[in-house]
């Protein structure tokens, strides 16, 4: 379906590309984002908001623009609602720790969480006495509208923030946030989203799904490394502190006080990753000019191959429903006897297949299953192939099959 989008990244040219499946953990980058990153550096080596120069004043203008576009993206009130980050990792942070709670406070996460959205909230229980609960799934991984419903009404008015991942980078599972969102607002809470395994793979409208806060990683969006973004409703903004200030954070400094900025100058503290923004700039450009749900389309369909063909495998079982549909592109496996570090090695090897393998940053549910070994993640995106995925599956089970 995008076969010819192939020929923009490096990485796939030539006789013999790799297969790379771990997108879930970071996306393979176009040429025009990594032609952005070189013009800086070649071309206007400046720094945005600071200088006057023509190097500067370029930088500052592409850095205005690209937020623009993001603001677009996801239908944003205001551009200046759209904060760069480092990564969703930093902007969960931002949220959690930039609020002001009181002990008792009772936020609401799932059983599925990456670290990053659970590790902050684990952080304020144990240093501010913050009530962390933890909402369980169904048992196939699909979020349970009932319990979220049950543990809302539980917290009472005690209830403050709702933070969930929008797509799970365990399992492809997506939270139906608009439902939840107005549950949780019924209920007087903040709803915050982790958008990094969703805004990659799907449309995204802020607006639409009634939420507060959303993270989001652009090193998953074909963008560059250690760039990410953080939006968020300005009355919520206006009313956060930074958790990274000094530098362009505030408006003005005396020996024993300071201004702060409005945002998002006050949460972009210190000279920021420029060639990064440049390289977002023109990532999100790329994205803009594809139509996500034929993405996300591909993906299922790439995903209905693997499978096919691994499902009915003795000693390998698909995390999440049995539907592929309903887990986008990522296809993770338990093995019964066999080591998932050791079938990555050997993908890679023998059939340069690249995956990922591990506990992908939800330790959390693999400790609560008792499972030792975490799991093997196979993760497609527009630029694979049906070829591709059929040399995963297939090469996956023969060394299945010879080594169980």
């Amino acid at each position: 379906m995008f076969q010819e989008k192939r020929e923009d990244f490096p990485t796939l040219c030539g006789e013999n590309p790799p297969v790379y499946l771990d997108n879930a953990c970071m996306t393979l980058r176009p040429k025009p984002v990594i032609d952005a990153i070189r013009s800086y550096y070649e071309e206007s080596p400046g720094c945005a908001g600071r200088s006057v120069h023509r190097y500067a004043t370029t930088v500052s203008r592409k850095v205005v623009n690209c937020r623009s576009k993001m603001s677009k993206m996801f239908n944003a009130n205001s551009p200046d609602e759209i904060i760069f980050t480092k990564n969703a990792t930093h902007s969960l942070n931002q949220v959690a720790k930039g609020l002001s709670w009181n002990k008792g406070d009772v936020v609401l996460t799932t059983d599925r969480e990456h670290n990053s959205n659970l590790v902050p909230w684990l952080q304020l229980e144990q240093e501010q006495g913050i009530d962390h609960r933890v909402v369980r799934s169904n048992t196939d991984n699909t979020f349970d509208i009932e319990a979220f419903e049950e543990a809302c009404a539980n917290a009472g008015d005690k209830l403050r923030m709702v933070s969930l991942s929008h797509v799970g980078n365990l399992d492809g599972v997506a939270t139906p946030v608009k439902q939840a969102a107005k549950i949780a607002k019924d209920h007087g809470a903040m709803v915050c989203i982790d958008g990094a395994q969703s805004t990659p793979h799907m449309k995204v409208d802020v607006q639409d799904l009634g939420v507060d806060f959303m993270a989001f990683s652009i090193h998953k969006m074909m963008g560059p490394s250690g760039m990410g973004g953080l939006w968020g409703k300005m009355e919520l903004l206006e009313n956060m502190r930074s958790i990274q200030s000094g530098g362009s954070t505030v408006e003005t400094s005396n020996y024993d006080s300071m201004v702060w900025s409005k945002p998002p100058a006050r949460f972009e503290g210190g000279l920021g990753n420029y060639a990064g923004i440049l390289g977002t700039n023109a990532a999100i450009d790329y994205i803009s000019d594809i139509d996500l749900d034929m993405v996300h389309e591909h993906e299922v369909s790439l995903n209905r191959v693997m499978t096919s063909i691994i499902k009915d495998v003795n000693g390998i079982e698909i995390i999440g429903p049995e539907d592929p549909s309903l887990r986008g592109g990522i296809c993770s496996l338990l093995f019964e006897t066999i080591d998932a570090h050791d079938i990555a090695i050997l993908l890679d090897e023998a059939a340069d297949v690249m995956v990922r393998s591990g506990m992908h940053c939800v330790h959390s549910w693999f400790n609560d299953k008792g499972i030792d070994q975490g799991s093997l993640r196979a993760s497609a995106y527009l630029y694979n192939t049906e070829a591709e995925v059929r040399l995963f599956a297939e090469t996956l089970v023969e060394a299945v099959e010879a080594l169980g």
